[in-house]
């Protein structure tokens, strides 16, 4: 026994302080890369590297179950229901106000050098193309088939020459798709826009009166039809589009009457969110709440755009007069208490729309898809509506004044929601996608903790790297108290080494110390 206690000083006597000095420093260098990877990947993806790792890989190794299983079978109808509407809610739609590539994002990428659109988004776009405006007969028309190759060409120079290569053929007077593409990606300005799409309007129009006659005669022609629709209902709301960008918003309006008349099914296109702001461009309050009274219905999705607006004109009725003081001494009337209760709901829908409306975050281009409920939706409406709401006097102050009290009635939100169901927790990570990170710090809603193992590794870097400092500074002092430490430490073995040495023979004990 004594022979292990004197290689045990005997070791610690032959550590330096420079050997304590390596060892801290090292062990804080190491422990500072962690805590910058962890913080990073946190940054990027919102979780814990290390957590992730464990949950994913080292739990089903020590036999855990994973947490996002129902451990009961029975799950209750409203549970169900709860799940599917949160899929739903997940779901990435199509912009209804999103902006013209050549006309607008082109332009901004020229003055900023910046990328105002994701691949993402991008990609997404591609696709809705490829659905909306293509169809299994296409390749039986020369135009149509390079139509169909150009809505898949990454390329946009490469969509372009396509588009013109279609218009060369002699049937260009029916490829309407091709005026599309170069309306929406060659055109520079609004009005040569405009033009190229009343070209096209020309050219779908006949296909859509020819494809009208025929869809009965088959799949294939109700198939073509199907797509004629789509491509006729496109080129007739954006014309209302360039129209209301162009000053001319009563036309615009009629416009989107008519369309939303003439196709009262295609409600997948949403115009009625470019109807209402509209008609908050002519500050026509009684018909937007008109077009509220027919799609605020609990039966039909919700947007920003409906539970905004819904409140903006609650707000309008009392804002002007609205004064914190005042309502505080003599509480909210009847018209205040209906205003902040339409704001909570708004405010519970999407969360990250109160701070662009009250400009404490900038906006950037809102992209071509939006996640309901998320950042990519906030920016959207919030981009279009600001104005609206900054010409409602005292709309914007009793926003503020109201807003935050939203999260008193719902402080868990993953987990139980109040008017709405619980809040979706993929937004964060869809968001991402479709936003430009470069430039944009994504809105996160509800705020994350640090994960414990930053923290953990933050402690650690710290404490390792005074030590290091302290073990520079003071290297003698330092090594007697590691020796002290190191000592404590080893005393319990030395205690269990001397119990097994009063029960052992003393034989045995010495052929198991030499070896």
């Amino acid at each position: 026994m004594f022979g292990t206690e004197s290689s045990l000083s005997m070791f610690l006597n032959t550590l330096t302080p420079k050997f304590y000095v390596a060892l801290t420093g090292t062990s804080s260098l190491i422990s500072g890369l962690i805590l910058i990877f962890e913080w990073w990947y946190f940054r990027k993806y919102g979780t814990s590297f290390i957590e992730q790792v464990s949950v994913s890989h080292l739990r089903p190794l020590l036999g855990g179950v994973d947490s996002t299983t129902p451990s009961n079978s029975n799950t209750s109808n409203g549970e169900a229901d709860s799940n599917r509407q949160s899929v739903s809610e997940c779901k990435v739609w199509r912009n209804p106000l999103n902006l013209f590539r050549g006309a607008e994002y082109n332009r901004y990428t020229w003055v900023t050098g910046r990328e105002p659109l994701t691949y993402y988004d991008m990609n997404l776009s591609a696709q809705d193309h490829q659905t909306f405006f293509t169809c299994d007969s296409d390749h039986l028309r020369p135009a149509d088939a390079i139509m169909q190759k150009a809505w898949r060409e990454r390329n946009p120079q490469a969509r372009i020459s396509a588009a013109h290569e279609a218009l060369e053929l002699e049937e260009s007077c029916s490829c309407a798709t091709a005026y599309i593409l170069l309306a929406e990606e060659e055109a520079t300005t609004i009005m040569e826009a405009e033009r190229l799409f009343k070209q096209a309007l020309k050219a779908g129009e006949g296909c859509y009166r020819r494809s009208q006659q025929l869809q009965h005669h088959g799949t294939q022609y109700e198939a073509q039809h199907r797509r004629d629709t789509n491509v006729l209902v496109y080129i007739k709301r954006r014309l209302a589009m360039c129209s209301r960008k162009l000053g001319r918003t009563r036309e615009a309006v009629k416009m989107m009457r008519d369309l939303m008349k003439e196709f009262p099914l295609l409600s997948m296109f949403n115009i009625h969110e470019n109807l209402l702001e509209s008609l908050l461009e002519l500050q026509n309050y009684a018909d937007v709440q008109a077009v509220l009274a027919k799609y605020d219905d609990i039966s039909l999705p919700k947007s920003a755009t409906i539970c905004y607006t819904a409140a903006l004109l609650k707000a309008r009725a009392v804002s002007d007069k609205f004064s914190p003081e005042a309502a505080s001494r003599r509480g909210l009337s009847t018209a205040e208490m209906n205003a902040v209760e339409a704001i909570h709901r708004a405010v519970e829908f999407n969360p990250h729309v109160p701070k662009y409306l009250l400009e404490m975050k900038s906006l950037i281009l809102p992209p071509e898809h939006i996640l309901k409920r998320g950042d990519s939706e906030a920016i959207a409406y919030a981009f279009f509506h600001l104005q609206h709401w900054k010409r409602v006097e005292g709309a914007l102050n009793l926003l503020h004044c109201t807003w935050e009290g939203t999260f008193r009635m719902i402080p868990y939100p993953l987990e139980k929601g109040h008017l709405f169901y619980p809040y979706p927790i993929c937004t964060e990570t869809a968001d991402r996608e479709l936003l430009p990170t470069v430039f944009h710090e994504v809105s996160v809603y509800p705020k994350k903790e640090l994960p414990f193992f930053i923290l953990f590794t933050a402690g650690l870097c710290s404490f390792t790297a005074m030590l290091a400092l302290l073990t520079h500074q003071f290297p003698e002092l330092m090594g007697v108290f590691a020796k002290a430490f190191l000592s404590t430490l080893f005393a319990p073995l030395n205690f269990i080494m001397e119990k097994v040495e009063s029960i052992l023979p003393s034989s045995l004990w010495h052929q198991l110390t030499r070896i």
